[in-house]
């Protein structure tokens, strides 16, 4: 009778999980969102691009900047990014799941091989290094190529798989094979980015990627806030090891005093100056595309990292708000597949892509309005650039191809030796589409 009994449980687990996994419709939605964000950025580029090469031109003594180079540069990025999404939206979730452990060790040794070229070598014709700091393989008239982009998503993959397998083994709290591997893996990531390419702000949004797979994972929480708590002790850490992080951090806490007082000459006081000024000129419906004064040369970086200061002084209060409801659609769709996946490396792999995209536009948009340290990172989507945009958008193309497979209710229980993981919810369901029957 024992073994009947397990026999019929083992059966109708594996009933349950066909019905789960059973494709379906994806979501649409995510499409929608990420293509509207996409030519807004375009419409970006198209509005300010011929301010920004006069500036170039200009600061260079030179003319190889045109009225339409940064708009075509950005086309060429969005139809590539168009590509990334389509085939990883195509691509099978399980394939991409096999080879996690090698996207890890390619992101990896990129960066090894750029910290070779660049701070060793130092070979300019490769590795393109910009004070101090070398984040881009350089390829000519090509563009160039940001090693950190393909690690991000090397460490997402490779923890959702590793921890989807720790999970299933009923293991996600032991230390010795699961969270001091994890660590390391982590924090290897972590020095290539902000001590080696010295770039914080990519560095914050690999721990968003970590800690959001973590958080959904299930995993204790006395290990989570020691990892927390260990996390920002090595932020601090960061920032005092490097004058030009403390000199953000002195400016940001002087508030507005930064802004309006007479001592807002150096960088730091003078981007934030200027990124308020763009906002606060924009008032509630903005200046309209092409009237932009801060873009012909006032705000550094006005087409990538500040480009939400821009957006602020085209569209106004209205318009801005209205992007920020674009982004906040998108990272709600991505809830929802998190929510609804009954496959939890599915589930810890968009969990990873929320972080991902989230940490960028918190960041982004705090540091603009002064609410954040300033850090130079990108505005998924909008900012300049084709790296960025290119991995993004291909992480969204996953998360696209897996909700494909989700659950018509939220996803169901999962014990694993005791230790309950966060699959618990009201019940199991079957596919979105499946019909109104339900297994229990």
């Amino acid at each position: 009778m024992e073994q009947l009994r397990r026999r019929v449980v083992s059966d109708g687990t594996r009933l349950r999980d066909s019905i789960a996994q059973r494709r379906h419709r994806p979501d649409y939605q995510i499409v929608l969102y990420v293509g509207l964000l996409m030519l807004l950025g375009l419409v970006i580029m198209y509005a300010i691009g011929p301010q920004r090469a006069n500036v170039l031109n200009q600061a260079y003594g030179t003319d190889t900047y045109t009225a339409t180079y940064f708009v075509v540069k950005q086309a060429v990025s969005l139809l590539l990014a168009g590509v990334a999404f389509t085939v990883m939206a195509s691509l099978p979730f399980g394939l991409v799941k096999k080879h996690a452990s090698t996207l890890l060790l390619i992101g990896l040794g990129l960066c090894v091989i750029l910290f070779v070229t660049g701070n060793l070598l130092h070979i300019s014709s490769i590795a393109q290094c910009s004070l101090g700091a070398c984040r881009w393989f350089e390829f000519g008239s090509l563009g160039s190529f940001q090693p950190a982009e393909f690690l991000k998503f090397g460490l997402l993959m490779y923890m959702a798989v590793f921890l989807g397998i720790r999970i299933n083994q009923g293991k996600l709290n032991d230390l010795t094979s699961t969270i001091y591997p994890m660590l390391a893996v982590t924090l290897l990531g972590l020095f290539f980015v902000v001590i080696v390419q010295k770039d914080l702000g990519t560095g914050v949004a690999l721990a968003s990627i970590a800690f959001s797979i973590l958080l959904v994972s299930g995993i204790s929480t006395r290990i989570m806030l020691k990892i927390v708590l260990g996390a920002l002790a090595v932020g601090i850490l960061a920032i005092v090891i490097a004058p030009h992080r403390i000199e953000r951090v002195t400016t940001f806490l002087q508030g507005e005093s930064a802004v309006t007082g007479s001592s807002s000459n150096d960088d730091a006081n003078y981007h934030i100056k200027n990124a308020m000024i763009a906002l606060g000129t924009g008032g509630i419906f903005g200046l309209g595309i092409g009237n932009s004064v801060q873009a012909t040369g006032y705000l550094p970086e006005a087409i990538n990292d500040s480009v939400f200061a821009i957006l602020g002084e085209i569209f106004g209060f209205v318009g801005v708000v209205a992007i920020l409801l674009a982004f906040g659609a998108l990272l709600i769709r991505l809830l929802h597949i998190i929510d609804h996946s009954s496959d939890i490396t599915m589930k810890l792999a968009v969990a990873g892509i929320w972080g991902w995209l989230a940490s960028h536009i918190v960041l982004n948009v705090a540091s603009m309005v002064g609410i954040f340290p300033l850090t130079g990172i990108t505005l998924p989507l909008l900012s300049f650039g084709g790296t960025s945009m290119l991995f993004i958008a291909g992480a969204l193309g996953m998360a696209f191809q897996i909700s494909r497979y989700t659950l018509h209710q939220l996803s169901p229980v999962k014990e694993t030796n005791g230790n309950e993981t966060t699959l618990r919810r009201r019940g199991i369901g079957g596919s979105r589409y499946s019909g109104r029957r339900r297994y229990q």
